[in-house]
């Protein structure tokens, strides 16, 4: 009688909880960010039957923006550090495609992600290759978006950290440069956070891995498949 296969999971700690903290406070930040600084940069009139010294909406929406870059900015640093100090699955190296195996890796995730081929080779079981590299690329992006936006805000605040950035606005040509450089770089995380959604959401359904729920509980799972 022929032996049937079976598929067995076992389970990994993939995610710990500060790799975890920092992509929920980042999504967070993202959405806060995109709002208001949408609003900021195309404001619409609201009707009120009060004086304008008695409302502050717009106010409000700056002051939400500002203070969500403040902690979008040290949460990034938070996670640069767990990079280097973190379990293997949060190491900078995953995220640098340096190694032939993780090229290859890059080619067989396009072809389940764009082909819809089924997944023929092993596919990391945290960041593959080529979600490591597209994070990689969002993160200069998140850096620059922190440079302009600091350097945007250093014409109106004499804090420490804004005052550092203020030569990147006379770097890229004055105000107006930065603004619109800011403003479209903002369409870049909109774009990234549907894809990212949909991806995470995909790669649940063909590997069966637990993707979903382990940026909440830290968790996945390996199949092997056994006699």
């Amino acid at each position: 009688m022929q032996a049937v296969k079976k598929n067995v999971y076992r389970r990994v700690y993939v995610w710990e909880f500060p790799v975890r903290l920092f992509h929920w406070v980042n999504a967070i930040c993202i959405v806060v960010l995109a709002v208001t600084g949408y609003i900021i940069g195309k404001p619409f009139a609201l009707e009120y039957s009060n004086e304008a010294y008695q409302q502050y909406w717009f106010g409000t929406v700056r002051f939400l923006h500002f203070v969500s870059a403040f902690i979008f900015f040290f949460n990034f640093l938070v996670r640069i550090y767990w990079g280097f100090v973190g379990n293997q699955y949060a190491d900078w190296k995953n995220f640098i495609p340096l190694k032939k195996k993780q090229w290859q890796e890059i080619w067989e995730v396009l072809k389940v992600d764009i082909l819809q081929k089924d997944v023929t080779e092993r596919i990391s079981i945290g960041h593959n290759s080529l979600a490591g590299l597209i994070y990689f690329i969002s993160f200069l992006i998140f850096l620059f978006q922190a440079f302009t936006g600091f350097a945007l805000y250093s014409s109106m605040s004499s804090s420490f950290l804004p005052q550092l950035f203020s030569w990147v606005v006379p770097f890229m040509g004055g105000d107006f440069a930065v603004r619109q450089w800011h403003h479209m770089f903002m369409w870049f995380f909109i774009v990234f956070t549907i894809i990212h959604v949909y991806l995470v959401f995909y790669h649940d359904y063909v590997e069966g891995r637990g993707t979903t729920s382990s940026m909440v509980g830290g968790w996945k799972f390996e199949k092997e498949e056994n006699l």
